[in-house]
């Protein structure tokens, strides 16, 4: 199934930059990724959204992609509103067809595709506990979006970038429940394990091809699908607060920076590494 695809016109460039819940526009003149291309999964919202507004805003045309539509539809219209560039092209992850279409559309719209980010996710707070009576339709489903899913996203993004054989960059965004075994949601941990293997496995087999790929491990983060769709956020907030460093969650203008900066050739001796961006969490 092809899902339809949403573009909007370049007006006058402008930079956005964030911090917390605050977001300001400074004209941009030269950005450093201007002229390359981006295709971020679940920019919707949360993280993916925040990486598409700073991309944009360093210069680059974004695919804006996932689910559901509208918040993929209102993200590439805000980018555009504010002088960038993006196509809305919402996209399920876990459906290979959409995902090999949404990497076709981004090159019909923008001739190429320089970066990758494979972010879309899902955690199932409620259900996914307790191995031995975890049901196998809620590790399938997880697996499906935040393991497969991201396979996808790599698999046609790769391909996109070996056939234009002028080098490329993969982020994963995986998470620090990968690092320990602390958390009960155990399809999420497992999947975002193995997302943090699958840049390794990039960085050494396509390295020779110009191909960098890294994956960063966000903390506790507000404003996210994840938080937001917590049982318990106001709980989840206090108990994860009372064990960071830094004494609050995180953000996702906290993440997109780094994200940002790791596409850009400021990063360009960094491949096959796992960032860890928590606040100081996993240090303790």
């Amino acid at each position: 199934m092809i899902l339809p695809t949403y573009s909007f016109s370049l007006r006058e460039k402008v930079r956005l930059r964030g911090h917390g819940n605050a977001q300001r526009k400074i004209p941009m003149t030269n950005g450093k990724l201007a002229g390359k291309v981006a295709l971020i999964t679940g920019a919707g919202s949360g993280i993916g959204a925040a990486t598409a507004r700073l991309m944009a805003a360093e210069g680059a045309s974004v695919a804006v992609t996932g689910i559901p539509e509208d918040g993929v539809i209102a993200m590439a219209a805000e980018i555009t509103d504010s002088g960038g560039s993006a196509v809305a092209i919402p996209t399920d992850v876990s459906d290979p067809d959409q995902v090999e279409a949404a990497v076709a559309q981004t090159v019909e719209a923008f001739g190429r595709l320089d970066i990758l980010v494979p972010n879309a996710g899902i955690q199932m707070h409620n259900e996914d506990r307790n191995l031995h009576e975890l049901p196998e339709e809620v590790w399938d489903q997880t697996h499906d979006v935040n393991y497969k899913g991201q396979y996808f996203a790599c698999k046609y993004g790769l391909a996109q970038m070996v056939k234009q054989g002028e080098g490329g960059v993969v982020i994963i965004v995986a998470s620090v429940t990968a690092l320990t075994g602390t958390t009960p949601n155990v399809s999420y941990s497992t999947g975002k394990a193995g997302l943090v293997n699958l840049a390794r496995h990039i960085a050494v087999h396509y390295g020779d091809q110009g191909i960098r790929a890294n994956s960063i491990c966000p903390g506790a983060l507000e404003r996210t699908p994840d938080h937001d769709d917590h049982p318990d956020p106001e709980g989840r907030e206090v108990t994860a607060v009372n064990r960071i460093p830094l004494n609050r969650l995180g953000t996702p203008e906290d993440i997109a920076p780094f994200i940002t900066f790791l596409a850009t050739d400021d990063a360009s001796y960094a491949t096959g590494a796992n960032f860890v961006i928590d606040g100081g969490l996993t240090v303790i």
